[in-house]
């Protein structure tokens, strides 16, 4: 069973740079997906003492009399807290709290962590558990070039190195969806605005046709404030980095034409953001891994944000989910689970305005919940709260409502959130087609 402290099998190798093309999965590792591991690699079994349960299956039907019009239903409702952290009693949990959640509740009294029973939800469709046997088998990494990847799939079920893990991350499925959200970028005062974003995104295998070296494509367009709409980005990104590069433009509706975004990416600030979120936060992480070293530091057992469904829930509303440093601590839900933690150090000679960052990946989902981020002074600056909700209908998780919250000012950034829209919200399992996701489409599109 695995110990509270880094399982050993996770340190056999802490440099996230592989020193030549690595070896796949042997097949006695591969044989243990679905025995003794889940089909996606985690720890089949709870730990020792029972905090954590054993992965059954996960959550694949919705709670009785469950309507997509109802938005994605609490199934755990009727649950009240084990326990509460607060920054008076962090301290107690130390070894189970990131340190960016206990900076975040000793600088605002007002937040607190809710800690409940943890259910192990995750699941992904039989398919995806298949092809991620199959990737096993075949992928290889040579530093940072992952080679002979099909999505869907896992490519990495046991993480070794942090690229790795953040691979895993990148390559989690979802196969495509279309969704109308908001982002709410809220100052210390509390006052905030909405901004509303449009997305549809594909991964490469729901795409016709199917293109070689494509993880996925986004389409995203702002439909508030109205300084916004009509401002669309298009974003081809690659399996493999170092064959080729993201293709990014914008469609200004102002100029009422198309230009490449180099820049839509790293650190770039979106619009709409007021500085508070960078291009590669969103999802907990994503683009290009060329800019840092990744070390895994290991596995542990973390309290992170979980089966979060009473944050979507469509009856409230944004002006009373607010609160001084984060949404409201009643509204969360945090549960005990195994994470990866990776750490990611800034490359000599590389610039970001993040020097360092760590993160803590779900073992089940290998999906980011947690994260931090560091100024060039070494000092803890912003604080990432992903939430993980299993969409029961879809056989995916993803993070709703996150937060970026800003230790130096106050101000966070809420993005991801759909409780005043339309539900369902999600439309999952979409299918693309290139043509929708060309230059010429997003100029057809691009409204003022």
């Amino acid at each position: 069973m695995m110990k509270p402290a880094i399982s050993a099998f996770a340190c056999a190798v802490v440099l996230g740079l592989a020193p030549a093309a690595q070896a796949e999965m042997t097949p006695d590792e591969i044989a243990r997906l679905g025995k003794d591991l889940t089909p996606n690699g985690a720890e089949m079994a709870g730990n020792a003492d029972g905090t954590i349960p054993a992965w059954t299956g996960g959550l694949t039907k919705p709670p009785a009399g469950w309507d997509p019009k109802m938005g994605y239903a609490d199934p755990f409702k009727d649950e009240k807290p084990l326990f509460t952290i607060t920054g008076a009693n962090v301290d107690q949990y130390k070894d189970k709290v990131t340190p960016g959640m206990a900076a975040l509740l000793k600088k605002y009294p007002n937040q607190s962590m809710p800690v409940y029973k943890t259910h192990r939800s995750f699941a992904n469709p039989p398919e995806v558990y298949a092809a991620t046997k199959e990737n096993a088998a075949r992928v290889k990494l040579d530093g940072l070039s992952i080679q002979n990847y099909e999505a869907p799939g896992t490519p990495f079920p046991v993480p070794k190195t942090g690229v790795e893990a953040m691979y895993n991350h990148l390559f989690k499925y979802f196969g495509g969806y279309k969704a109308c959200r908001d982002w709410l970028p809220v100052r210390a005062s509390g006052d905030f605005y909405r901004v509303g974003f449009c997305e549809h995104t594909v991964q490469g295998q729901n795409m016709e046709p199917r293109k070689e070296n494509h993880i996925f494509s986004f389409y995203g367009a702002y439909d508030a404030p109205s300084t916004l709409i009509g401002t669309i980005y298009l974003v081809h990104d690659p399996v493999d980095y170092t064959k080729g590069s993201r293709q990014a433009w914008i469609y200004n509706a102002g100029q009422r034409r198309v230009r490449r975004a180099p820049d839509l990416a790293y650190d770039n600030i979106d619009d709409g953001t007021e500085g508070m979120r960078t291009s590669d936060d969103y999802w907990g992480f994503h683009g290009a891994l060329d800019r840092y070293d990744w070390k895994l530091v290991g596995k542990k057992e973390m309290y992170i944000p979980y089966n979060a469904y009473r944050l979507m829930d469509p009856k409230l509303k944004y002006a009373d989910m607010i609160d001084k440093g984060s949404l409201k601590s009643d509204l969360q839900r945090f549960e005990l689970h195994r994470v990866w933690v990776v750490e990611a150090t800034l490359k000599e000679g590389m610039s970001h305005v993040l020097p360092k960052r760590v993160f803590y990946i779900d073992e089940d989902s290998h999906t980011v919940s947690l994260a931090e981020g560091y100024d060039g002074r070494g000092n803890l600056w912003r604080v990432y709260i992903y939430p993980l909700v299993q969409a029961y209908d879809a056989g995916v998780m993803f993070q709703p409502n996150w937060v970026a919250a800003d230790l130096s000012n106050g101000n966070y950034m809420v993005t991801a959130a759909a409780n005043e829209r339309p539900q369902p919200a999600y439309e999952w399992n979409v299918k693309g087609l290139e043509a929708d996701f060309t230059t010429d489409a997003i100029r057809r599109r691009g409204v003022r």
